[in-house]
């Protein structure tokens, strides 16, 4: 149940990271792993995913320069494969508030991981995201999430 426990805390941290706009932080957690979706391909290396995020969110500095969303990670299921490995499936629900847009639903979704184990504990060594619905995501997106297969 341990196990379980510090792979579903590698869910949550993700979300806290990019709710509050520390995209640094979101690559240094995902440091290790690739990052993508099935239709746009995946990038890798902290600075790299990092970066994605920095060009594609949109920050509000009158708000501590975070999104103004809240990612809901919902329904974990992890799977602890052996002692060195682990997969995860969830879903996920974007919820965003600003002065244009009223507190809505903007995007709905999976999340796919996997997650290695060392001495350090656990990592995410891939996430995939599936978006399976899309709301009013321009005061959240700076590029055009359709431009990407959805």
């Amino acid at each position: 149940m341990a196990d379980k426990l510090e792979v579903t805390e590698l869910l949550y941290r993700y979300a806290e990271l990019v709710d509050a706009g520390d995209f640094d932080g979101v690559g240094a957690l995902l440091s290790r792993a690739s990052f993508g979706g099935p239709s746009s391909g995946s990038v890798s290396g902290a600075e790299n995913i990092a970066n994605v995020f920095a060009m594609t969110t949109r920050r509000y500095p009158d708000h501590g320069n975070a999104p103004r969303t809240r990612h809901l990670v919902l329904n974990p299921i992890v799977e602890i494969l052996d002692d060195e490995t682990a997969v995860s499936r969830s879903t996920f629900c974007v919820v965003q508030d600003t002065e244009t847009v009223p507190i809505q639903p903007i995007v709905v979704g999976r999340y796919y991981d996997k997650f290695g184990r060392d001495h350090g504990g656990w990592f995410f060594t891939e996430r995939t995201v599936e978006i399976q619905m899309i709301g009013d995501v321009s005061a959240h997106l700076m590029v055009d999430p359709t431009a990407f297969g959805r």
